[in-house]
C-alpha cells in the first residue's frame, strides 16, 4: 500500500473536529452561527448541537468527548457556549470569543460574508493551534 492512501485511510478513521456555536438571537450569535456553518462546508470540522449538551444528550456529549478536536464559538461576554461546555464537564477546547477576540459587539455588529470568513478563518488557526499544544505536551523527553 502507498503512503499516500495509508494517510488517506488514516485520515478517514479519525474523530471528527467539532464545532459547538452560540446560535444566539442577536448579530454576533448569528455571525457565530453562520461561521460554524462556513466551517463545515470548508471541512475544517463538523458544526454540532450545543443544545444537546445543554440537554446532556447521552450519545452528543459523547461525541463531543471522542472528538479530536472541540472549537466553541460564543457571541458575546456572556459565553453562553463556553460555560454550557464547562457544565457538563468538557475541557481541553479552543475558545473564540466575537467581541474580545475580533471586537464584535453585540447590537452593533453587521453580518457580513466578510465577517463570516474572518471568524472560520480564526477558528481554523484556533483548531490548528489546539493541534499543536496536544503533540507537544504528548512527547515524552
Amino acid at each position: 500500500m502507498s503512503t499516500q492512501s495509508t494517510q488517506t485511510q488514516c485520515t478517514s478513521q479519525a474523530a471528527p473536529n467539532l464545532i459547538f456555536p452560540c446560535s444566539d438571537a442577536s448579530d454576533v450569535g448569528g455571525l457565530s452561527d453562520r461561521a460554524a456553518r462556513q466551517m463545515t462546508l470548508d471541512l475544517t470540522g463538523k458544526m454540532y448541537c450545543l443544545a444537546g449538551i445543554g440537554g446532556r444528550v447521552e450519545v452528543i456529549l459523547a461525541n463531543a468527548q471522542a472528538a479530536a478536536k472541540v472549537l466553541v464559538l460564543d457571541g458575546c461576554r456572556g459565553e453562553c457556549a463556553r460555560k454550557t461546555m464547562a457544565l457538563a464537564g468538557l475541557r481541553g477546547f479552543a475558545h473564540l470569543q466575537m467581541e474580545r477576540d475580533l471586537g464584535f459587539k453585540k447590537g452593533a455588529t453587521r453580518v457580513t460574508a466578510f465577517r463570516i470568513c474572518q471568524i472560520a478563518d480564526r477558528g481554523a488557526e484556533l483548531l490548528a493551534g489546539l493541534l499543536l499544544r496536544r503533540f507537544l505536551t504528548s512527547r515524552t523527553p
